[in-house]
């Protein structure tokens, strides 16, 4: 992998926004419009999984980042909890539910795909010191 200098340029952070975006737009056009309460729970864990991928990133630590990648991956898994429910509840519909439902398992995916490079990164950076 090249060196990044930018979190907005990681790819796990760039769909992270998007998933974010499609909280915003959902949260804005269905039954939810009103329910300030589920709104301000999913808007703000959905941008906790960026949130978390910048702030990482800009310790310039492998091991903060790692840590941070970890809360955002939690994040994600919130989210699928939360609109779980929301779903149960009818509150969204099917295919708005399976649709983020099958993001959320991809960036899941993505960011444990991340953080297991960060730890071989650091294993063989140990390694070559040793």
């Amino acid at each position: 992998m090249a060196k990044v200098n930018r979190f907005e340029d990681l790819k796990v952070w760039q769909h992270a926004i998007e998933i974010g975006l499609k909280i915003y737009l959902l949260v804005e056009t269905n039954s939810l419009f009103k329910d300030y309460r589920a709104k301000d729970q999913l808007v703000g864990v959905a941008i906790s999984i960026s949130n978390n991928i910048a702030e990482g990133f800009e310790y310039n630590s492998n091991r903060q980042f790692r840590r941070y990648l970890a809360i955002a991956k939690g994040s994600a898994g919130e989210l699928r909890s939360q609109l779980y429910l929301l779903h149960n509840a009818k509150k969204i519909t099917s295919k708005e539910y399976e649709l983020l439902y099958q993001e959320l398992i991809q960036i899941s995916s993505e960011i444990k795909g991340f953080i297991k490079y960060l730890n071989d990164f650091e294993k063989r950076k140990e390694i070559k010191q040793g």
